[in-house]
């Protein structure tokens, strides 16, 4: 019997692991955005002072991972799992740093999800005693996901009006059994919704169904209503994602207040050239590894639902003309 699942799609951790430390490296556009203060590091040159934007990103991850350790004072040889995923095939951003790391490794792939997912995952470890330490990472990049996803942007496409940004960064977490204030308390892993929609431009309003979805089932699994957290933030569905998402909340008879934010538009805002807002896993990896958990270390914040939200759309089933099916984990942060 699963004595620690609530409700349908909700696990409720019997020891609640904490997060021990955080690492979040950020590249130059995000560093112009109200959110760059909380920032470990923020990096002036998005190519990181290699020849291509791949080796770039695993730049950042690593980077991330080096400063949640050290925060720590942990050695890679004391974590028992490394958890983590990005962007582009075969997660291989983490494979690579994984390889540097020499842990025990665990890919995982949400798209921009993959921050809760993984986190989720790590907690799990840490809750049921299959590790005492577990590092969740993940990671993104604009000129790899443009290059992956849509056109290389040597080739100066015209984005559309509803294009989303895709957030330069990474984000490390080290769960453990003791040694922070930050509880990660419940996790609630999302259905794959698919509204149909078939453009790669339109990832706000792709994932918006999937945020509504999961953000009902936990509030339902939990018996909780909104007010019950200080923040509830989404991953990065923009601001047109996340006002579809303010519509189809109040439609479902649970309308969600002042305390909702989209981390897509809280990393961008008021940034030029950024579109709707941020995307990416380095999205939701920024605003909760930074700005939340900081704010909570500090006390300003007590109660957190992070919901980071993806669109698993890959090149080739986007340019065969498939729709994109989609995807949202939530993660329950508690002082």
């Amino acid at each position: 019997m699963a004595t620690r699942r609530i409700g349908r799609s909700t696990v409720r951790f019997a020891a609640p692991p904490v997060i021990v430390s955080a690492g979040t490296v950020a590249g130059p556009m995000e560093s112009r955005g109200p959110m760059a203060r909380w920032f470990d590091e923020v990096v002036p040159d998005d190519m990181f002072g290699e020849r291509s934007a791949e080796k770039a990103e695993r730049r950042f991850m690593g980077d991330a991972v080096k400063i949640a350790l050290t925060q720590a004072a942990v050695q890679p040889e004391q974590v028992d799992y490394f958890i983590a995923g990005d962007l582009l095939n075969q997660v291989i951003t983490a494979s690579f740093t994984a390889e540097d790391l020499g842990m025990p490794f665990i890919g995982v792939y949400g798209a921009c999800s993959t921050s809760a997912q993984s986190l989720t995952v790590a907690s799990a470890l840490v809750d049921a005693g299959f590790a005492d330490l577990a590092l969740a990472a993940t990671s993104s990049h604009y000129q790899t996901a443009e290059r992956q996803f849509r056109y290389p942007i040597e080739l100066n496409i015209q984005r559309k009006s509803t294009s989303q940004y895709t957030a330069t960064g990474a984000g490390a977490v080290l769960v453990g059994r003791s040694g922070g204030k930050v509880k990660i308390t419940e996790a609630t892993v999302g259905r794959v919704i698919d509204m149909g929609t078939k453009d790669p431009n339109q990832m706000g309003p792709a994932m918006a169904p999937a945020a509504a979805e999961t953000i009902f089932s936990h509030l339902a699994d939990t018996g909780r209503d909104p007010g019950f957290y200080d923040v509830i933030i989404t991953g990065d569905l923009g601001s047109v994602g996340s006002q579809i998402l303010l519509e189809l909340m109040q439609r479902r008879g649970v309308p969600l207040g002042d305390n909702y934010a989209d981390g897509g538009v809280m990393l961008f805002q008021g940034v030029r050239g950024t579109g709707v807002g941020g995307s990416g896993c380095a999205c939701s990896a920024l605003i909760m590894d930074g700005f939340v958990w900081k704010r909570m270390c500090e006390g300003e914040i007590r109660r957190a639902l992070i919901v980071a939200t993806g669109a698993l759309l890959s090149p080739l089933s986007w340019q065969q003309g498939e729709s994109v099916p989609c995807i949202a984990n939530a993660v329950t942060l508690q002082v």
